[in-house]
């Protein structure tokens, strides 16, 4: 409990953009977050009063970040399981806790039980030699092979489309899931929060664009989806949240298909495909998750606009005029532009920051988001 003000005090692992903009919701509820990151120019760290620098898989560094917390939650899934344990059981509250987290930190985990809950779930199967992948394949190729933990933004992820590709990757010794190529229309995503009370809230489902692995625009709501679809993914990710026990956000990252929508990914934090909710719904994500975590009432998840649409900003090539010209010209052309950056260094196709754009009508709303991420990452 922060003495001075007489709230409780949140502290979050890892240091990231999530930390950052969970830290920004914070501030409107009393708080500043209290962030493990693991150096002091880390995204949150600029921003956020209470740093201590230690890495997550360091228990020793854990245990003495969780002494000022009254909870802890998490930007990553990267913290090892059994140091997540190991806190819980010396009365450390955690949200997620072990038994659910570990559905994010494990792809095999994961999908076995979403297939015992009834989930719909591609073909898949752990596999250990090239042999069992190319029985996998059935002379389908390509086939997808995922690392069971680890991956993200398309990291961990492989198109397998020959069983001299499937000997290269078994090489590496990375413990693998394959499925099949789901024969998808389009990438969408269920955002739901959970409290430990049990209580729930759903926000609208939206499309996920991507691009190399990465996602690049979300478009909320999802267009020309129709109500019985978007209920159903909204009811699925309000069940897995109650089935697996999450506390906080739930992600459920979906593929739709001819014959309905099929589970991706789950992510138990706050998720890139939420970032439109700053601006584009009555709760944001970020401060949703807080709320979650202290077992407050969830906010109102209505839509801002009719149409909401956010671009992430990646890292373009060095040189050309410096980001602070970029956005005197971008906030002349675009002035209703939402601009977040993530204070990171710039890398070529590295997220560092997000716009977002609201409006009625959704062609004049995606190219606005468009053009200004454009802008942002290319300076013409």
């Amino acid at each position: 409990m922060d003495t001075r003000t007489g709230l409780p005090v949140v502290g979050m692992v890892g240091g990231g953009q999530l930390a950052r903009m969970t830290h920004q919701a914070a501030i409107s509820l009393g708080q500043s977050l209290r962030v493990l990151s693991e150096k002091p120019d880390d995204s949150a760290a600029l921003v956020a009063a209470d740093v201590p620098i230690g890495s997550h898989t360091d228990l020793s560094a854990l245990r003495e970040f969780a002494k000022g917390c009254d909870a802890v939650t998490f930007d990553h899934e990267q913290v090892p399981t059994e140091h997540i344990e190991a806190l819980e059981a010396e009365g450390v509250k955690i949200f997620p806790g072990s038994k659910a987290l570990v559905f994010a930190q494990d792809k095999g985990m994961m999908r076995e039980r979403l297939a015992e809950l009834g989930a719909p779930v591609p073909r898949w199967a752990r596999v250990g030699s090239a042999d069992e992948i190319e029985a996998f394949a059935g002379g389908s190729w390509p086939v997808v092979a995922k690392a069971t933990r680890g991956g993200y933004d398309g990291r961990g992820v492989w198109m397998v489309g020959s069983r001299e590709a499937a000997e290269d990757l078994v090489s590496t010794g990375i413990p693998l899931i394959v499925e099949e190529k789901v024969p998808l229309r389009r990438e969408l995503a269920a955002l739901v929060a959970r409290s430990p009370f049990g209580q729930v809230a759903a926000y609208p489902v939206v499309e996920t664009v991507q691009r190399d692995g990465i996602c690049v625009e979300v478009i909320a709501p999802a267009q020309d989806l129709p109500d019985e679809v978007a209920l159903h993914a909204q009811q699925l990710a309000i069940d897995l949240a109650t089935e697996l026990g999450v506390v906080g956000l739930l992600a459920v990252e979906l593929f739709e298909t001819a014959d309905g929508i099929v589970v991706n990914e789950l992510a138990m934090r706050p998720h890139n495909s939420g970032h439109w909710t700053i601006e584009g719904a009555r709760t944001s994500q970020f401060e949703q998750h807080l709320r979650a975590v202290l077992d407050y009432p969830m906010g109102s998840t209505a839509l801002a606009a009719p149409v909401v649409v956010m671009a992430n900003v990646l890292g373009g090539e060095p040189g050309g005029i410096s980001i602070d010209e970029r956005l005197h010209h971008l906030f002349a052309e675009v002035p209703d532009a939402r601009v977040h950056l993530y204070g990171k260094q710039v890398r070529p196709g590295r997220k560092i920051g997000h716009v977002t754009v609201l409006g009625d009508s959704l062609d004049e709303v995606r190219a606005r988001a468009a053009r200004a991420a454009k802008w942002l990452q290319e300076g013409n």
